[in-house]
């Protein structure tokens, strides 16, 4: 029987005859920020759309609250999990409060209008993310971080406390990424479930309770940062040496490529 929350478990999937993904396993749960990286290609894309019921594996099992996908309705799953793309722009001039409003759609159905509670409810998450005085504005004028932060507000406005999410912080200046990392910690705090691709080894030093690395289509490891993100891992991960810059308390900070003289 699989925990409360998501899980992925021996996980296989090919596309056109290249193995992408195979035995792979990862969770989520509620109270926890869980990073997984992965170098480009290596399939975090994959393994996250298969766990959203986007993508069936070729084997394997994923299962919501102790039950297999296929016991649970797309629309019930929808209100557990919630999915944030990387921010994008979209192809009409939404306004902030259009596009966040498009999360009530699996609590209020596709032919019914907004109600009082869908109104109050994208509100308060606009307000949560500190994003309410741009509800009008439009979501092709806004910067990158406003985007993100509004695709978050129509993931929370589902009322699901598992958000996944695709590299969330691409594309983003560091300001940008400081203050959106912080948001997702607050949310963890309130008891949401956060699970977050990168590439980028640094992100997960911050914040993250578990770390999990993607690599030959296995999940290789998965753990507490301190125990995962060590030089020799993230050697093994992107072939390149580091070396991990602490504290004065021996908390790692922050890692520095170590180059040949």
């Amino acid at each position: 029987m699989s925990p409360p929350g998501l899980s992925a478990r021996n996980i296989g999937f090919s596309y056109r005859g290249r193995l992408v993904l195979s035995d792979a396993s990862l969770s989520l749960s509620a109270g926890e920020l869980v990073c997984l990286l992965g170098v480009n290609g290596a399939g975090k894309s994959t393994l996250l759309k298969i766990m959203l019921g986007l993508l069936a594996p070729d084997t394997g099992v994923v299962a919501l609250d102790g039950a297999p996908f296929s016991g649970w309705r797309r629309r019930d799953v929808a209100r557990r999990v919630a999915y944030v793309p990387q921010a994008h722009m979209a192809s009409f001039p939404y306004t902030v409060m259009q596009v966040a409003m498009m999360g009530r759609l699996p609590n209020r159905g596709f032919m019914k209008a907004p109600g009082r509670a869908d109104i109050e409810c994208v509100r308060h998450m606009l307000a949560r993310l500190g994003i309410a005085s741009l509800s009008e504005r439009a979501y092709t004028e806004i910067s990158g971080g406003e985007r993100q932060l509004t695709l978050i507000a129509r993931a929370l406005a589902q009322e699901a406390r598992l958000l996944v999410m695709d590299e969330p912080l691409s594309g983003l200046d560091y300001g940008n990424q400081v203050r959106l990392l912080a948001r997702l910690e607050a949310l963890v705090e309130d008891g949401y479930g956060v699970l977050m691709t990168t590439h980028d080894p640094n992100q997960p030093l911050s914040g993250c309770q578990r770390v999990a690395m993607l690599a030959g289509g296995k999940v290789s490891a998965d753990g507490r940062p301190d125990e995962v993100l060590t030089p020799d891992a993230i050697e093994g991960l992107y072939g390149v040496r580091v070396d991990l810059l602490r504290t004065a308390e021996g908390k790692g900070i922050a890692f520095r490529p170590m180059f040949p003289q």
